[in-house]
């Protein structure tokens, strides 16, 4: 804050209390004013946002032994005044107030004397720490004042489709005051996975906090993901499982691959077509293709024929062999 702010305003009058009020007094005023105009309990209402970062200013002086000091001074000694910025004007110019008041303290404005204080509330950050209980901030310790924090971060979720998750995407998030965030979905992301939106959380002495958006991914009809592997079901008859073939099976790029099908192919069995999973910065999976043999439910005459030689020239095939051998216990 400029010094000549120091002049203009009375922050005894703004916290409501004399002059001669005590450390006790001062503190248990800020506390009532904090929580009546803190701007978590009068969203959007900037007069109270204005008056919040008032009497959080003259909490910050008044609080402080050095400052009030400082301050008490320079009202008893330049109340009414204007002065014109140190080090301006022409020859024979009069001390700017800075100059006036260096002579007082040992020198000019120093961080942590009246030129360099540390800010609070909306603009500045959190409240001070000695009221972090009203507010959720940080507090003192050992006698000495922890370092600034950055504001906590705030949480949301976000409901994207599998192509979303495949292909990447941009969602719009409208966060309590109205404001609207645009949060990028990264290519490749999983379902439960966080995205970082740095910045948008809530304010603090060390910068604000981020928005963390937890992205749920809505199920595929077709295809499931298990790790960057893509999962798909494919139906073949029961003459290209024993007679083999080609099948064409789709894949996430909306295009087709053409797989063979190994003679003597069962239901369950499943093919690997390499690198045609997800994409990611870091890996790509592979698309995995599991046979499943359809009967054919309605057989024609000829159909039934056919199958029936099928079986008398397979008789002797048991495919049940060894099976109570395994159910032994």
């Amino acid at each position: 804050m400029a010094s000549q702010d120091w002049v203009d305003k009375d922050f005894y009058a703004i916290l409501g209390v004399s002059k001669d009020a005590s450390d006790a007094d001062i503190k248990k005023a800020y506390r009532k004013l904090a929580r009546k105009y803190h701007p978590d309990t009068n969203p959007g209402d900037a007069d109270a946002e204005k008056r919040f970062k008032d009497v959080t200013e003259a909490n910050t002086v008044l609080s402080d032994p050095e400052q009030r000091q400082q301050y008490d001074a320079i009202r008893a000694m330049g109340s009414g005044a204007r002065f014109s910025a140190g080090g301006a004007g022409g020859p024979g110019a009069g001390p700017g107030f800075d100059d006036v008041f260096s002579n007082l303290f040992g020198g000019g404005a120093q961080a942590g004397g009246f030129g360099g204080r540390r800010s609070y509330g909306p603009a500045g950050g959190q409240v001070p720490p000695e009221f972090a209980d009203l507010f959720g901030g940080g507090g003192f310790g050992g006698g000495f004042q922890e370092p600034p924090r950055k504001g906590a971060d705030r949480t949301a979720t976000a409901n994207i489709s599998f192509g979303s998750s495949i292909q990447g995407t941009k969602v719009s998030l409208r966060d309590p005051s109205g404001e609207i965030v645009e949060v990028r979905v990264p290519a490749g992301i999983k379902d439960g996975q966080t995205v970082r939106v740095r910045g948008k959380g809530q304010p603090g002495q060390a910068g604000p906090g981020d928005l963390m958006v937890k992205v749920h991914v809505k199920p595929h009809r077709f295809f499931a993901r298990d790790g960057n592997d893509i999962r798909v079901h494919v139906p073949v008859s029961f003459a290209e499982a024993a007679l083999g073939g080609e099948i064409e099976v789709p894949t996430l790029a909306g295009d087709t691959v053409r797989l063979k099908v190994p003679a003597g192919s069962s239901s369950g069995r499943t093919l690997r077509v390499k690198g045609r999973g997800v994409k990611t910065a870091k890996a790509t999976g592979d698309l995995l293709v599991t046979i499943d043999v359809v009967v054919p439910q309605n057989l024609s005459g000829e159909a039934r024929e056919a199958v029936e030689a099928f079986a008398a020239a397979t008789a002797d095939a048991d495919p049940r062999a060894g099976l109570a051998e395994k159910a032994a216990l």
